[in-house]
């Protein structure tokens, strides 16, 4: 078990696009497996995170070159080094450093808010323009909780 608090899925971490609000929430769900894993589910948690980001980093790469995002290239480097940071993990893992998961997904659970909240926001807004030429609308409950 990690010995962060548990990252959990608020509000806060809305922006107003429905399928990449989606993908975070099940990353919010990985990340937090991964944090409350005990040692015999560690790989296990660990591949279902590794694809599970791949899928959900795929989906937003994807986003971006299709629709032209200005600010892809920085946005698609950071998924690269999450993804490299995780097949790093796996490979301890495997070698049986099973204790190295915890500092994976305490740090993801630390990373996740200010990605989503600088880089994915404005990849919302992006898509939010390109497909309904609006901005992304956002409704927020017990943020101050």
């Amino acid at each position: 078990m990690s010995t962060e608090a548990p990252i959990e899925w608020t509000d806060r971490l809305l922006l107003g696009y429905a399928e990449m609000d989606a993908e975070h929430r099940d990353f919010v769900v990985c990340v937090r497996a991964l944090q409350e894993a005990e040692p015999a589910q560690v790989a296990d948690r660990l591949a279902a995170f590794a694809d599970h980001a791949r899928r959900h980093f795929g989906a937003e790469n994807a986003w971006m070159m299709d629709t032209e995002f200005p600010a892809r290239d920085c946005h698609i480097d950071e998924h690269a080094a999450v993804l490299k940071s995780v097949e790093e993990v796996q490979a301890l893992v495997a070698l049986g450093n099973t204790a190295i998961v915890r500092s994976l997904a305490d740090e993801l659970a630390r990373w996740f808010p200010g990605h989503a909240d600088y880089l994915d926001s404005a990849l919302a807004a992006w898509m939010s323009k390109r497909r309904w030429n609006a901005k992304p609308v956002v409704l927020r409950r017990n943020i101050l909780e």
